[in-house]
């Protein structure tokens, strides 16, 4: 029986990890610092306009706001963002440089553990201060694995394949939960919103047209017989609540498990436009291999050697006293003997030669296998709590610990597609002079002109575009950056601007701008053969308020309708 020293090192020890994960590792955290780079990458282009201090909705503001709710230091802890020092363009700014460059510089394996807590301060530091523009289930699904990959990293300025420091298995694990949970719980939400297009698998016939930045490739799935589409529902339903099981059986299992989950995420990928999403849960999936696997997919000179680990001295003990136990003999009680004298000479001659460095090196690795195992187990506990808490409505566990953890969004509750949308709505802005002729302002990625076809960008995150989808299945009050972001282009604001694909009024200011709903539709294939047009649409009415700018600096409200309210 092991003692519980040995267990802790066994769960959370890269010196006892399993040696069979140095190429998945190698995979995932390469994959891993790609997608930090892509967020960082479409932040370089949209962070001002979106929380810089002339942007839609300003970190300082927000920030100020928390500190106003909150007493003392409990603020840092509730909003975890380096821009309490400043929210000025510049700070913003620069925290995304540095998180770029950190991303490339774990990407080329170089100090990964300090270049990937980099990259996970630094886009923490903008989810901390975003408000809106960082309520995502993707962004806690990055955290929330760029977290357990500091415990998961090998050590050193340049570790290679890192056989000196193996993979510790309670993060290995919790990586390969965070895969199983986002399929799982994705399922499990399905089933318990009650949604009638997920009962009679009707849930992809729209699918491809109404979600939130669809590709060309979506319009053509989209005009696939239904029985394709409802094979496709069914089969989603069976790989989230069924095949992802397989993670818990054997290898070969495991392996079946990932030939059948990828390819349906490239698919997932090329159909739409989910951001840096499914390019997380894709390399997530290859933890699901081992070095077997995909050592022959490595050239013989590059391959991983096989790593020595170091002899422990407790399990040698245990073993001398087992031995002791179990034979009685004279031959085995010397050897027995002579073992333990060569352990006893080993450990005494390595303490002289160590000295206080020695020493201080030991303190150091029992002080990180400490927080590792204190924090591992945190995400552990809270992960299970709010899965066990999502089919009863609340769970039996006590919730404190994860309401700690929540503002670091490291162990998160996931579920998507819960309740599918049953129409295509997106907002327009125009601006005039006159109030009779408009303008609009075009985007950048969201479908507007019904020629243009729809795009495959994704990792790339345009998050003022996606926030308008979400903001286009209600009203305007859930949603106040519409009317924010009006304000922003009666002052002719170029970080706002930014965000789009132009100005059309690039000489002044518009006299009024107002926002617009419209409902978009694929066109059939006959249609698109006749006009070039991938859309058709059809206007709904004003959606927020037609606002104007007076002399004096102030806004006005100029047209108002209460006929268009919340829709589906």
């Amino acid at each position: 029986m092991k003692s519980p020293r040995n267990v802790l090192r066994w769960l959370f020890d890269g010196r006892r990890g399993p040696a069979d994960k140095l190429i998945p590792r190698w995979i995932f955290l390469r994959a891993l610092a790609l997608i930090y780079f892509s967020a960082f990458y479409s932040l370089l282009f949209q962070i001002k306009g979106l929380i810089g201090p002339r942007g839609i909705l300003p970190a300082g503001q927000y920030l100020a706001a928390v500190g106003r709710s909150l007493d003392g230091d409990l603020k840092y802890w509730y909003a975890p963002s380096v821009f309490w020092f400043s929210s000025s363009d510049r700070m913003l700014m620069t925290a995304t440089w540095v998180g770029l460059i950190a991303a490339v510089i774990a990407f080329l394996n170089v100090w990964p553990r300090l270049s990937f807590f980099v990259c996970w301060v630094c886009f923490l530091a903008f989810v901390a201060s975003s408000s809106e523009f960082s309520s995502y289930q993707s962004d806690g699904m990055l955290l929330e694995a760029g977290f357990l990959a500091l415990f998961f990293v090998p050590r050193g300025l340049m570790p290679g394949w890192g056989a000196q420091w193996l993979p510790p298995r309670a993060s290995l694990w919790l990586l390969q939960w965070e895969w199983f949970r986002i399929y799982f719980e994705s399922g499990m939400v399905k089933l318990l919103s009650g949604d009638e297009q997920w009962r009679h698998l009707t849930a992809m016939d729209e699918y491809y047209q109404n979600g939130p930045l669809p590709t060309w490739i979506g319009w053509y799935a989209e005009h696939l017989p239904h029985w394709f589409q409802a094979a496709t529902a069914l089969g989603t339903l069976v790989m989230e609540l069924g095949i992802v099981l397989m993670l818990f059986f054997p290898r070969r299992v495991r392996l079946i498990c990932f030939l059948i989950v990828t390819p349906w995420e490239i698919g997932v990928i090329v159909t739409a436009n989910y951001t840096f999403l499914n390019y997380l849960v894709l390399a997530l999936g290859f933890l699901l291999l081992d070095d077997r696997t995909l050592r022959r997919l490595v050239p013989v000179r590059w391959r991983p050697e096989e790593p020595v680990q170091e002899v422990d001295e407790d399990e040698r003990e245990e073993e001398i006293l087992s031995l002791l136990a179990t034979d009685g003999s004279a031959t085995a009680k010397d050897a027995v003997v002579s073992a333990a004298l060569e352990m006893e000479e080993e450990f005494a001659e390595g303490s002289k030669s160590r000295g206080w460095r020695g020493r201080l090196a030991g303190h150091r690795r029992a002080l990180g296998l400490a927080v590792s195992a204190v924090m591992l187990t945190w995400i552990a506990y809270d992960t299970t709590a709010e899965m066990i808490g999502l089919p009863l409505r609340g769970s039996v566990l006590p919730m404190a610990p994860v309401e700690w953890l929540e503002p670091f969004r490291i162990a998160n509750q996931y579920g998507l597609f819960a309740v599918m949308t049953r129409g295509r709505y997106d907002i327009e802005f125009q601006g005039s002079n006159d109030g009779v002729n408009w303008t609009p302002y075009l985007f950048r990625n969201k479908p507007q002109l019904l020629n243009e076809a729809p795009r495959i960008y994704a990792p790339y995150q345009p998050r003022f575009d996606w926030n308008l989808w979400f903001a286009s299945l209600g009203d305007w009050h859930g949603s106040q950056i519409v009317p924010l972001t009006e304000e922003r282009l009666l002052e002719n604001d170029g970080d706002v601007l930014a965000l789009f694909k132009g100005n059309p009024f690039p000489q002044s200011p518009p006299r009024l701008v107002r926002a617009v709903l419209w409902q978009y539709w694929f066109t059939s294939m006959d249609e698109k053969q006749r006009t070039g047009n991938w859309w058709r649409r059809k206007l709904l009415g004003l959606y927020a308020p037609e606002l104007t700018r007076g002399a004096d600096g102030r806004f006005a409200v100029v047209e108002w309708s209460e006929e268009l309210g919340p829709h589906d």
